[in-house]
């Protein structure tokens, strides 16, 4: 989403590190380029002429220009103020709120087509996950398959989905499903109303009247982050007809500008609350505004990459997985059992950016992941014994590996030397660890020679 913007701001912090010690012109023309890169990249030019004065007056003002470290000191004051930009007065949850008393309800509102009921989905098992019992309720009764649309989504998480069709109207069947959740033990009801592909009249009145009967604690505008500021403009007319309580930003994994999603909370006052990230039902991640100016300012996101790999990594397979490290016992099962708890992190691409560093180098890389599935397929044409012990793989059964899952014999050879390769790195760094133990100890290193 940020990319664009990302290589340009990146490009004007390194042009600024060449001239070592800056001068009040060096920073006034490299704010005049930022501005340059804020505005094409679609953030509204109110909120860009605000940020460049704040910035411009906290670089000026501080005690930054000729000293050694003025460059980091302005990209500091540049993260700085972005965070604030995003986060607005600092009182933004990391998660959703929930009724102290009875049943929670979350109404989803937003245009059509902007991914409501994926969002709302998505929720669901979000919430789920932080030990709530959701129910989604079916109030699109105009939209042509909107009803089966969320039932399918339902049957795939295994999430109660409430409906009453599409001849009942959607504030009866809103009403009705708080009935439904206490009958079955559902602390969350989750509203997915119609969309129109513009506001009107109609469409106001209605998520209005739902929100009179039942008083939901949250109140989230899905706002599709490709539509660049007709997105804030939305915002903005949701938020004068309702007391929207926060925003979640689908489809921020796209290639638009993203000027958007900075925009949004300066121009209408609402939190960015949760960000869409993909097509998958897991694919829904808090917003955390210092991560995104970071990510935005290509610095990573470590702290983000860091609950990824707790929420998808088994622990216990973890410990057993170092274990057999330190132990030097690496095989072919372990390796496709790491390959695909890998791949449950979300896109290579997206993981890889946010390590810190990598995303410029990404700029322009294409990750690609089927090369993953071709690797999986082979250690999959194994037998069990050839998996644990890779020694045993001779030509006849490097043939039939290959045959087996479609690829080569070379691709299969090349595999067996990158892991056998692998296997020794490992092998060497158990050993180092091992002797820097023994010299801590006082055992002094045992070098792996003798003398002659």
């Amino acid at each position: 989403m940020f990319e664009s913007l990302s290589d340009k701001l990146t490009s004007v912090f390194k042009r600024l590190r060449s001239r070592g010690r800056l001068t009040e012109k060096d920073v006034t023309d490299a704010l005049r380029e930022v501005r340059l890169a804020l505005l094409e990249a679609d953030v509204h030019f109110k909120v860009v002429k605000d940020f460049i004065a704040v910035v411009k007056e906290r670089c000026i003002g501080a005690d930054v220009l000729e000293s050694l470290g003025a460059v980091e000191t302005v990209v500091k004051i540049v993260h700085e103020e972005l965070t604030k930009l995003l986060q607005g007065d600092g009182t933004l949850p990391d998660t959703l709120q929930t009724s102290p008393k009875g049943i929670s309800v979350y109404l989803m509102v937003g245009l059509q087509g902007s991914g409501k009921t994926t969002t709302a989905s998505k929720i669901a098992a979000w919430s789920r996950k932080k030990g709530n019992r959701p129910l989604l309720v079916a109030c699109d009764v105009y939209r042509p398959a909107a009803i089966q649309q969320l039932e399918t989504l339902g049957r795939q998480l295994n999430i109660p989905v409430f409906s009453l069709g599409d001849q009942v109207d959607p504030v009866d069947i809103a009403i009705k499903s708080l009935d439904e959740a206490k009958a079955h033990g559902n602390d969350l009801v989750i509203i997915d109303t119609a969309g129109r592909l513009h506001i009107d009249e109609p469409l106001i009145r209605e998520v209005q009247r739902i929100h009179e009967e039942l008083e939901p604690v949250e109140i989230l505008l899905v706002v599709d982050a490709m539509t660049g500021q007709d997105a804030v403009n939305v915002a903005q007319a949701f938020h004068e007809a309702l007391p929207i309580t926060g925003l979640v930003m689908t489809k921020l994994d796209g290639d638009a500008r993203g000027g958007a999603a900075i925009s949004m909370r300066a121009v209408t006052g609402v939190p960015i609350k949760l960000m869409g990230l993909g097509e998958k039902m897991d694919a829904l991640e808090p917003f955390h505004p210092e991560r995104m100016a970071g990510r935005i300012l290509g610095m990573g996101d470590v702290l983000s990459l860091i609950e990824r790999v707790e929420g998808e990594i088994d622990e216990r397979k973890a410990l057993e997985m170092e274990k057999k490290l330190r132990e030097a016992r690496f095989d072919f099962e372990d390796y496709l059992d790491q390959l695909q708890q890998v791949r449950r992190l979300g896109p290579l691409d997206q993981v890889m950016k946010m390590i810190p560093g990598m995303g410029a180098q990404m700029r322009g890389v294409e990750v690609d992941e089927s090369q993953l599935g071709r690797v999986e397929a082979i250690i999959r044409s194994m037998t069990l014994q050839e998996r644990r012990h890779p020694e045993i793989l001779n030509g006849s059964r490097k043939r039939r590996i290959a045959m087996g899952s479609g690829t080569s014999v070379e691709e299969v050879n090349r595999l067996i030397k990158q892991f056998e390769e692998m296997r020794r790195m490992i092998k060497g760094f158990v050993g180092m660890d091992k002797m820097m133990k023994g010299k801590k100890r006082g055992r002094g290193l045992h070098m792996p020679f003798r003398k002659n």
